[in-house]
């Protein structure tokens, strides 16, 4: 809560404690009303009682908070009480007696029995203001707790795409240096492609959000590259329906999946990884088939899988299905997400 929020929020107690202690309606007439008369007691009551308001709220309360124990908070309701006591008796048995010839109590009044009056007096704008500046508090506990929240989740979806970036490129490095080593005709072209694929994760992923065509395009530049170590075309069949190609998503939110895939699976022309991506409305389907290779099983906790479940929790709680079913020929990953529906 902002200082501004708080004056006005000060505003409108004020206001509030006015019209319930001055305003007086017309018991024949309730359009009507006035505003109550005070003497000179009532009058020096209620300096009394802002100042020991603002004493506790400005001076005690922050003090006792600054380290809580029952010590600090005894210390502080005798100092509230001993400053409201000691306001009070200065301006009316002594200030206000000189002026008018008598005080607000009995001549004769002894100052036990006035100590103890007053802790009852006194403990109005006590706790009054404790409240006020307990709700106060915690307002901003609150906000401060949710700023610290939303700087981790932020904080942490960086860290993801730092990962997800040296992965996928340490994996494509490699694919390089298979086609080089053996001086392949492909070499040129899957240097081509890597250029395209630094050029997304240099200049895209430092978005919040980016288009869903262009995740694809990633993937389809990603799937080409990879094709170029193969003898056979067609290993991978990727199926695209897309109503909104313009409908944001997080960067590296749905390849993941498929470098795992592509990482892990056992794929040529008779069995090919099927990628099957629908989005339709508000909802984004993804899933992935492909058989397992004996050398290299799928892992479901792999760094690319992990940082997608963190992702998704990240961006889409409670608005997201991950689903994955593996036996030993099989691998299967179900993803639905209930997408916000911007678009760029």
């Amino acid at each position: 809560m902002t200082k501004r929020k708080e004056f006005l929020l000060h505003g409108l107690f004020w206001l509030l404690f006015t019209y319930f202690e001055l305003i007086q309606f017309d018991l024949e007439n309730p359009y009507l009303f006035t505003f109550r008369k005070l003497d000179i007691f009532e009058i020096s009551a209620s300096i009394v009682f802002l100042a020991t308001f603002y004493f506790n709220y400005i001076l005690i309360l922050p003090k006792v908070y600054e380290k809580l124990n029952w010590k600090r908070i005894l210390i502080g309701i005798a100092s509230g009480f001993i400053v409201f006591i000691f306001l009070r008796y200065t301006l009316e048995e002594v200030l206000i007696e000189q002026f008018i010839g008598h005080g607000n109590y009995f001549e004769g009044t002894s100052i036990s029995y006035y100590i103890y009056d007053n802790l009852y007096y006194g403990s109005f704008p006590l706790i009054i203001s404790s409240i006020l500046w307990i709700l106060i508090f915690n307002v901003r506990l609150l906000e401060y707790n949710k700023h610290i929240l939303e700087e981790k989740s932020a904080t942490e979806v960086k860290f993801l795409k730092a990962q997800l970036n040296p992965h996928f490129m340490f994996n494509t490095l490699n694919n390089i240096y298979s086609l080089v080593y053996f001086k392949s005709d492909k070499a040129l072209p899957a240097i081509e492609k890597l250029g395209e694929l630094m050029r997304y994760t240099t200049y895209e992923t430092n978005k919040e959000r980016i288009d869903l065509q262009q995740e694809i395009n990633y993937i389809k530049s990603y799937i080409e590259l990879d094709q170029l170590r193969h003898e056979d075309e067609n290993t991978v069949i990727f199926e695209i329906t897309i109503d909104k190609p313009k409908v944001q998503i997080p960067p590296f939110l749905l390849s993941p999946l498929v470098e795992n895939a592509l990482k892990h699976g056992k794929y040529n022309k008779e069995n090919p990884i099927l990628l099957d991506l629908k989005q339709t409305g508000n909802r984004l389907f993804f899933k992935i088939t492909n058989k397992i290779s004996n050398q290299k099983k799928d892992k479901l906790g792999g760094i690319g899988l992990d940082n997608l479940r963190k992702s998704l929790a990240i961006n889409y709680p409670d608005a997201h299905s991950f689903v994955i079913n593996q036996n030993q020929e099989n691998f299967i990953a179900n993803l639905e997400i209930k997408l916000d529906g911007k678009t760029n």
